[in-house]
């Protein structure tokens, strides 16, 4: 099967033109000829064209740090404390006039994100004026008593009488402005209210629609702060000694397995989670959160120590007649035909660990400084050096 695969590969750098039989003599007469210049033997290199690289998705990087040996593999999920969820309700019951949000929207805290109408908003505003109209009747009142006092034409009892209703008049009028306030709405005369966004976040769902009657009781739509996502994860037991508050974790999805995210340790679970022999851990996430909803699964990877080695994906890695490889990446114009070509050499090297799509690299030849490799698809390079040695032995 393997090398069904192989030289199914080599059958589509033939259809792209990669492996004509004049390939070989056009690069041999581009390359330079400075004898000074150490070149690797032509069964260790495979040249391509931009284009064709592009093509099949070869990619290239440099060989990376990473602390993939000494560690432990937890299982969890993403999620957000209920301090940053929040359900968006009216404070006042009404018929949803306006909708102004989707589902992934985000909205600002106190953000309008729709209007209900209630007509019983009208008798609050209308007793409003009223007592509006009323105080100004109070104070003239209470004006007139007073120079009636200072003038000894009338009892100080008037007065006092005109100064009470006046103060009750006035906190009748704070209560109902209070009341108004409190829901949002005008203080003129206006039946429709807006309901604002209590939190920050993004909207999770929308579950009013145009025409709902809704209450306190009935949420308009929910929202969720994802910038506060969680990391829970479940440790057995015999992995506690090695998990420490503060301490920095990396996790990968479960259904994305090439990215990379870390979350550092907030809590430690004192008592197992339910019937398992699991103890909940709680990490926060932090760098880049593009991509997590609460609710997915992840892998967490726990170094045991600070160890780090140079490491590939493992789409980098080849393995031929038992050997592993990886190809390092030589830029050159070919002269003969005055096309940007890249040439891939093979390295031989030693594996160590693996973990996360990643694994360590030991190269058996010394590397250039800042060297750029393979990271992706090295298996198309591997079967054009093997088509090209066939050429040869023809």
């Amino acid at each position: 099967m393997k090398n069904y695969l192989i030289y199914s590969y080599i059958v589509t750098f033939i259809i792209l033109g990669a492996c004509n039989t004049n390939t070989k003599s056009t690069e041999a007469a581009a390359m330079p000829t400075d004898s000074s210049l150490a070149q690797p033997p032509d069964e260790e290199m495979a040249v391509f064209t931009r284009e064709q690289v592009k093509t099949v998705g070869i990619e290239t990087g440099p060989v990376e740090k990473k602390e993939l040996a000494n560690t432990i593999k937890v299982n969890g999920e993403l999620d957000v404390p209920n301090r940053y969820k929040a359900l968006i309700t009216p404070v006042h019951g009404g018929v949803v006039q306006t909708l102004t949000i989707h589902e992934g929207d985000y909205v600002k805290k106190g953000q309008v994100v729709a209007t209900i109408s209630n007509p019983s908003l009208l008798q609050i505003q209308q007793n409003l004026q009223e007592v509006n109209a009323l105080i100004k009747m109070a104070e003239l009142e209470t004006a007139r008593q007073q120079q009636l006092v200072e003038g000894n034409a009338a009892p100080l009892k008037k007065l006092q009488q005109a100064q009470t209703e006046l103060a009750t008049l006035k906190s009748q009028r704070s209560g109902l402005q209070k009341q108004l306030n409190g829901i949002g709405a005008s203080q003129g005369f206006s039946s429709v209210m807006p309901v604002r966004a209590p939190i920050s976040g993004a909207i999770t769902r929308v579950i009013a629609q145009l025409g709902s009657n809704v209450d306190r009781t009935s949420p308009i739509a929910e929202i969720v702060d994802n910038r506060q996502l969680h990391l829970h994860l479940f440790a057995y037991e015999k992995d506690l000694p090695f998990i420490k508050v503060g301490q920095t974790i990396h996790f990968t999805l479960t259904n994305n397995p090439g990215v990379e995210y870390d979350a550092e340790v907030h809590t430690i679970g004192s008592s197992f989670e339910g019937d398992t022999r699991t103890v909940p851990v709680h990490a926060v996430v932090t760098g880049n959160k593009r991509g997590l909803i609460g609710g997915m699964s992840a892998i967490a990877i726990i170094s045991l120590d600070k160890s780090v080695a140079g490491a590939l994906p493992d789409g980098a890695i080849v393995n031929h007649k038992g050997q592993d490889y990886i190809f390092l990446v030589h830029d050159e114009i070919a002269k003969a035909d005055d096309k940007d070509r890249i040439s891939f050499e093979k390295i031989p090297v030693v594996k160590g660990a693996s973990d996360l799509g990643y694994t360590q690299v030991t190269p058996l030849i010394t590397l250039p400084p800042n060297a750029k490799v393979v990271t992706q698809n090295a298996f198309f390079v591997l079967a054009k050096l093997i088509n090209t040695g066939e050429e040869a032995d023809h």
